[in-house]
């Protein structure tokens, strides 16, 4: 038995594996365009970024075409009316943000202690924080002015996208020799959705913020403003940006009354069932929709592949992959 066994081991080892030239190249090829794309992996993010917002803004430059205004001015014009609104949004908001955001700040000290008496937690932890944060505010002011240059980058990239967005698809779906119509209609179906999924996101962080605005008011609750600010935004996260935003809410209603906390908890929970079962079927119903784990998943992954950033976009980024991945399905069933 052991003689078998070392005759065929003897075998195996004897014989000669043979890989081509061609396998070769492939796979330094492939292993290099792999390095490639994570050393420009920020650049595809921004790529990704400019393609949402084309697809977003495509409706409205359309429209200015309809009506013979010049693509180029019809796209500067959207984009002023953006301006104008955001102007105006941050021109109303601003003062009483500035003002309430002051505020906590100056008295967060006093509300963590006061925090930290309730729950015996140890505050050197949050004091070295703090000391850390003042060390890095250098730091803190290069990455502020590197995202907005990032964004002025973003904001002309779409501005081409949607000038040349014509023009994109046809070279696109030349590639795909016979099959040129069915990639340009998979190419549109994917840009209306992530165009549908961000007018709708928008439009549901808007909502949220204004319901938690009016919760926390009614409630009565110090900071109403940047905490409803907090939850607009942390909105465009599913499932977890909700749970997160009521955390600094029920925190500051703590110091104030344990009851309170709990009330302004279940208002965080009635405006969440109110998403779920009200607001997301209306606003959303346009957009595809992705199964809970799904987006559990997609953010998991996305977070740690590429932090914040990564969990923002991992959404969409499923979409598109839900989309492709059906039209595969379909392709293959039609065979």
């Amino acid at each position: 038995m052991n003689t078998w066994f070392l005759e065929n081991l003897f075998n195996i080892m004897s014989r000669k594996i043979d890989i081509s030239h061609k396998t070769i190249l492939f796979t330094t090829i492939f292993i290099l365009a792999l390095w490639l794309l994570y050393l420009i992996r920020d650049l595809l993010i921004i790529i990704f970024v400019g393609i949402i917002l084309m697809s977003a803004l495509t409706p409205m430059v359309s429209l200015f075409v309809r009506f013979k205004i010049p693509k180029s001015l019809g796209i500067a014009i959207t984009y002023i009316i953006i301006i104008a609104i955001v102007v105006g949004v941050l021109i109303s908001i601003l003062p009483p943000l500035i003002e309430q955001s002051s505020k906590l700040l100056v008295t967060l000290p006093p509300l963590t202690a006061q925090f930290f008496n309730i729950t015996n937690i140890d505050r050197s932890v949050f004091q070295s924080e703090l000391t850390n944060f003042s060390r890095n505010i250098f730091s803190i002011t290069i990455t502020v002015f590197d995202n907005f240059l990032t964004i002025i980058f973003t904001l002309v990239l779409t501005f081409y996208l949607l000038l040349e967005r014509d023009n994109l698809e046809n070279r696109i779906s030349a590639l795909f020799v016979g099959r040129e119509e069915r990639i340009r209609n998979l190419i549109v179906h994917i840009q209306d959705k992530l165009g549908a999924w961000l007018r709708g996101q928008l439009l549901l962080s808007l909502i949220i913020g204004v319901l938690t605005y009016v919760g926390l008011t009614i409630l009565n609750i110090p900071y109403a403003l940047p905490l409803a600010l907090i939850a607009g935004v942390l909105e465009i996260i599913p499932v977890i940006g909700p749970i997160i935003s009521a955390v600094p809410a029920i925190l500051i209603a703590l110091t104030i009354s344990p009851i309170l906390s709990l009330g302004v908890a279940a208002m965080f929970f009635v405006i969440q069932q109110m998403e779920n079962n009200l607001i997301v079927p209306q606003v959303m119903k346009r957009a595809v929709g992705l199964d809970p784990l799904i987006v559990i998943l997609a953010i998991a992954i996305g977070s740690r592949l590429l932090g914040f950033s990564g969990a923002l976009l991992a959404v969409p980024f499923a979409v598109v992959l839900q989309i492709i991945a059906a039209e595969l399905i379909e392709e293959k069933n039609n065979a």
